[in-house]
């Protein structure tokens, strides 16, 4: 064979051994990751819901991938300022974020300038959990159901007091969407976070409050606090003597809490399809969906797709809810 043929051909094989190892080269991260420590970001403080159910995830996910999977809290404008971190984190999987619907559905009406956007900003992986508040009154309240709790705000309009998270939170706004639905008028107390709200709720302070049943169940259950409904679809399965909303006058009356999982926009579909596996699969492996069921958490695990579709639907339905309110945040 002529030297310049043998040359040629040489050159050739060597390089499309460069390219083929470019290629496997580009598709490697999902196949290798993780290979060095992941951030989980939430952004609430350390010792919330949301935190302890990321933690859950860490654990699970720690041990899938054999690699260190840590939590860290940015807490900061109700969740605002951890979710802009990790929507301008680098997008190699590192540094993801467990989000809410405070955080990705009602921020968007609620703030004027949304430092992110949810659908264009996050890779949103899958929803992962979701729980129902209890609506539940302090025992001097002569309410011993929701159809009773109507009649007597209609009697006294304004006159009823109801605790909250603070303006513009989750439970706020589940109240203020009840309000709109049984048309009625209560007169909203902020509080800055639900520790202080139910302090005041159970001193009798205030009259009402929606909480997420996780929280509220040890006072129901001791008769410190009454319960008249839970917020979802279907009943709670760690209070299922109480009815739900829908259940009590209001059809179809549904506000959910629901935390969700998320990566920077950029992040390669690739990975995305692995994040979205691997979380799909710990979060519903039988010992980790008894743990979340047992603090009432139901467990979703839908694919990306589909998640995107709930944030939309949800940030139509929040967006309504603010506009009946006023509730604005600066």
């Amino acid at each position: 064979m002529p030297y310049r043929l043998r040359a040629l051909i040489a050159f050739v094989f060597a390089t499309c051994g460069v390219s083929c190892s470019a290629r496997a080269a580009d598709s490697a991260p999902s196949a290798a990751y993780p290979v060095k420590t992941v951030r989980i970001v939430v952004p609430f403080p350390a010792g919330g819901s949301t935190d302890l159910v990321a933690r859950n995830l860490a654990q699970r996910l720690n041990e899938r991938w054999g690699q260190p999977v840590v939590v860290e809290n940015r807490a900061g404008v109700a969740g605002i300022a951890g979710s802009e971190y990790v929507a301008k984190a680098a997008p190699d999987g590192y540094t993801l974020l467990v989000g809410s619907v405070s955080t990705h559905s009602v921020a968007v009406s609620l703030y004027s300038k949304l430092p992110y956007d949810p659908l264009k900003d996050f890779a949103n992986l899958t929803e992962l959990v979701s729980i129902p508040n209890a609506m539940v009154v302090h025992p001097s309240l002569p309410a011993h159901s929701v159809k009773e709790l109507i009649a007597l705000a209609k009697a006294r309009p304004g006159a009823i007091n109801y605790a909250s998270n603070g303006t513009g939170t989750s439970n706020h706004l589940a109240t203020e969407l009840f309000k709109a639905r049984a048309g009625i008028n209560l007169f909203h107390v902020p509080y800055k976070g639900s520790g202080p709200a139910l302090i005041d709720l159970l001193g009798g302070h205030v009259s009402m409050m929606l909480d997420v049943v996780m929280t509220s169940l040890p006072h129901v259950k001791s008769g410190r606090l009454r319960g008249l409904a839970t917020t979802g679809l279907k009943r709670s399965a760690v209070l299922p003597e109480l009815p739900t909303v829908a259940e009590s006058g209001l059809p179809g009356f549904d506000a959910l809490v629901w935390l969700g999982f998320h990566a920077p926009a950029a992040t390669p579909p690739e990975l995305v399809a692995k994040l979205n596996a691997d979380a799909v699969a710990v979060l519903t492996a039988p010992k980790m969906r008894q743990v979340l069921q047992e603090q009432g958490w139901d467990v979703v695990a839908n694919s990306p797709a589909q998640f995107n579709e709930h944030i939309r639907s949800e940030i139509v339905k929040w967006r309504k809810v603010v506009e009946v309110s006023g509730a604005k945040v600066e």
